[in-house]
């Protein structure tokens, strides 16, 4: 019997862009727009800047293209700088069930292994959805585990759907791309502790995925070997990270190839924990019918589920008054009040300078939290919000679904408008339009020569 990662290294290895299902492939061209306009943004307003100073550094050679550098580096490097800056803003896109930031990890590894091999953009396009399927049916089987024993999904999952999709581009062999999975194992990781203080060490999750994706490849392509059964085993990827949970990931891969996850990989309309949307948006919407203020509201109630209250709603204390502004996008307290006093929750809301903003800690707090269930499992980040105004009205809606996924969409319109406000921040106008035009066409694209676009991006750019 074929051991999980013998079963996804045949699909991923044989998987062709003609193979696509429309949908599937319109998916990805999106999702992978959407990636590198979240990194742009990033690089435009400095998140991340500790990694473009540190690969700076090396001055190693290369031929591809990283967000903000005049000249090609490494694909290791290049891998790596992009996928910190896609995430930065935690306005990547997430796979609802696996929980999984998919595309920070799995897109900047295809572009660079893609620039360094010369692929077409028919062959990057087939290595991103095998990335995107990987990394979703390694992360589903263990859905919502991962957090609840401290560790980042996009970390110890990404890096499989990365070594996937370097592993495609490069033409691995199954037996091949199963040792590079078996190799990636050991390099897995990732951990929550950076809610407790803030830290910066989550965008390092998915960037340092795509760069040690490209190393197992690079070892196995000269004749590695990892572990046959490396998800499996008892010494395993499962056991040894949830250890005593059973993890059944054979089931998991028996409709690999045609049923595709990709579609179902949801857009973030707020630079901020997919777990702060639905209620921020619930209250965007009891907003609308202009019957209060922020200066009316007594309290405010929060409706999230388990795993979004330990992400953005506790320790409290730590919530009312975030220490940072990665913190605030941790802080459903904070996106609350933001959206209340000033009637938006943008990308500009997360910075330094406004996390101090008095008049929205005075209404922090204000917010408590109520649990609830919308799902057997975490596959819709549901959420809502109720407020209790000073003359005695209740105001409450919940939404079983957030914006952005499959039940609760964003237009193609919507995803491209995004992308372009991200990428204005850092390029001009006609270079935007070069990137757009390079992902959305990227399957009949004869190459991936736009893609030195990056190389101009500026800080504060505004076309």
């Amino acid at each position: 019997m074929k051991t999980a990662s013998q079963r996804l290294a045949e699909f991923s290895a044989g998987l062709t862009s003609e193979q696509l299902p429309a949908e599937v492939a319109d998916a990805a061209t999106l999702h992978a727009l959407d990636t590198i306009g979240c990194g742009l943004a990033a690089f435009a307003l400095g998140e991340g800047d500790f990694i473009h100073a540190s690969v700076g550094e090396s001055h190693a050679p290369g031929s591809a293209t990283a967000i903000g550098f005049s000249t090609t580096i490494s694909a290791r490097d290049a891998a790596l700088v992009n996928g910190v800056r896609s995430h930065a803003l935690d306005y990547d896109d997430t796979h609802p069930n696996s929980v999984v930031h998919v595309s920070s990890a799995v897109t900047p590894t295809a572009l660079a292994a893609g620039e360094e091999v010369g692929a077409t953009g028919a062959e990057v396009l087939a290595a991103i959805v095998a990335g995107n399927e990987v990394s979703i049916r390694i992360g589903t089987v263990a859905a919502g585990q991962f957090h609840a024993r401290g560790f980042h999904p996009t970390g110890m999952v990404g890096i499989f759907g990365a070594t996937a999709a370097a592993a495609r581009i490069h033409r691995l062999d199954a037996a091949a791309t199963a040792n590079a999975f078996g190799l990636a194992g050991s390099m897995a990781g990732g951990l929550l502790e950076f809610l407790s203080d803030g830290a910066q060490t989550k965008p390092l999750h998915p960037g340092w995925a795509a760069q040690s994706a490209l190393a197992a490849v690079r070892f196995a392509s000269h004749g590695a070997t990892g572990p046959a059964a490396v998800f499996e085993g008892d010494r395993g990827f499962y056991a040894t990270y949830l250890h005593g949970v059973s993890a059944d990931i054979a089931s998991e891969l028996d409709d690999l190839g045609t049923r595709f996850e990709t579609p179902r990989i949801a857009y973030k309309p707020f630079a901020a924990c997919h777990y702060t949307h639905a209620p921020v948006d619930a209250l965007a919407e009891l907003m609308r019918a202009k019957d209060f203020e922020a200066a009316d509201v007594e309290s405010i109630v929060a409706l999230s589920e388990a795993t979004g209250v330990k992400l953005v709603l506790e320790p409290a204390a730590d919530k009312l008054r975030p220490r940072t502004a990665y913190d605030s996008k941790f802080s459903l307290p904070y996106c609350l009040a933001h959206q209340l006093v000033k009637g938006h929750l943008g990308v500009e809301s997360f910075t330094d300078e406004r996390i101090g903003d008095p008049e929205v800690l005075a209404l922090t707090p204000l917010v408590s939290y109520e649990m609830r269930q919308y799902s057997p499992t975490p596959d819709s980040f549901g959420g809502g919000v109720r407020i209790v105004l000073r003359d005695g009205r209740v105001r409450e809606l919940e939404l079983r679904h957030q914006r952005g996924g499959q039940d609760n969409p964003m237009t193609e319109s919507d995803i491209r408008e995004k992308f372009r406000a991200n990428a204005c921040l850092a390029l001009g106008a006609s270079d935007v339009e070069r990137l757009e035009t390079l992902f959305m066409g990227l399957a009949k694209a004869s190459d991936l020569a736009d893609v030195s676009v990056l190389a101009q991006a500026r800080k504060a750019n505004v076309c």
